[in-house]
């Protein structure tokens, strides 16, 4: 068996953008030429700011959007085509926001007893039995007090775990987590993510777990990939990209990072000018060079640069990692 679980190469995911409905005015590049591979049990983060793909590449990989070209293969086995009734069971999802996640009309034991009817879970017995075991595991408990509730009954927190509950009861392999913290109170954020690490390693879950915040992925995964305007710009291990991150726009995102330092008040923090380029009509060449401190002329504006390996399990695109001309990979960005 092979020790990967997820694979996706050369993703790409555009959207049609109309005028009046029917006049052709381009492409949306959300996701554009994307690769990477998940190992079975291993929780790995993609970073990046408002807009750079991340969602997109979510819900492309759990198959809510299909992609314009490219290959995933989940389990060896490519998922493409209408019929994907074979990968969603194996595909939890938790959505970012749990007051809209969850239907309104519906108590949670019929929240969490839908997806087990739907996939064919027959004898009341036999549900009954997943649904008190899944809300054990999130603490939802006891168990019959919750069972009658609707989801306005419940707290922003209670919220979220029944949301994982869900995406937990029919005993995926991959649980895709869309910025699952980014809209409860910094207390019960930690409370989240140290559910969401326990579940990961109780069943040996592959966790893809999307966010914006970098302060986080350290708890929690064990690799990281940067997005930046629908491209992944880096990739390395956690500790290594804390560490040391290469790509300026990581070093960027680390500078950003709050610090609760008073003496913060008095020190001017580094950061790129302009805005994250329109995915209408990206720039050519590096998609970051309007905004790098470190911008070389007639090189990152012209050519788009590939995935340069700059330490064990550590890559990234960008020519200041360059093998050729020589002086390029000495260069600190």
């Amino acid at each position: 068996m092979s020790s990967v679980l997820l694979s996706v190469r050369d993703l790409v995911t555009w959207f049609e953008l109309r005028r009046w409905g029917f006049v052709h005015v381009g492409w949306v590049r959300a996701v554009d030429g994307v690769s990477f591979d998940l190992r079975r049990g291993e929780a790995v983060a993609v970073v990046g700011e408002s807009g750079c793909g991340k969602s997109t590449l979510a819900k492309t990989i759990l198959g809510l959007v299909p992609p314009t070209r490219g290959e995933i293969l989940f389990d060896g086995r490519p998922v493409r085509g209408r019929d994907l009734r074979w990968y969603r069971p194996q595909v939890g999802y938790v959505q970012q926001d749990p007051y809209g996640a969850l239907p309104p009309f519906m108590t949670v034991q019929r929240i969490l007893e839908e997806p087990l009817v739907v996939n064919g879970v027959r004898g009341k017995a036999a549900r009954w039995h997943r649904i008190r075991r899944v809300l054990e595991e999130v603490r939802l408990v006891p168990v019959e007090e919750f069972l009658p509730r609707y989801p306005h009954q419940l707290s922003g927190g209670q919220q979220q775990r029944l949301v994982v509950a869900r995406a937990m009861i029919l005993s995926p392999k991959l649980l895709v987590a869309d910025e699952p913290v980014s809209m409860l109170d910094a207390s019960v954020r930690v409370e989240i993510l140290h559910l969401l690490r326990s579940l990961q390693e109780r069943h040996t879950l592959s966790v893809l777990y999307i966010t914006h915040d970098l302060s986080t992925i350290r708890y929690f995964c064990e690799r990281v990939f940067v997005m930046y305007a629908g491209k992944i710009v880096e990739q390395a291990t956690v500790h290594e990209l804390l560490r040391s991150p290469k790509h300026p726009y990581t070093q960027a995102l680390l500078e950003a990072i709050p610090d609760p330092d008073p003496e913060n008040a008095q020190r001017l923090r580094k950061i790129p000018p302009g805005e994250p380029p329109s995915l209408l009509r990206p720039p050519s060449g590096c998609r970051f060079h309007p905004r790098c401190p470190a911008f070389i002329p007639g090189r990152c504006d012209v050519e788009i640069p590939p995935d340069f390996d700059v330490a064990p399990d550590h890559r990234v695109g960008c020519w200041l990692y360059a093998s050729e001309p020589a002086a390029l990979a000495s260069r600190d960005p």
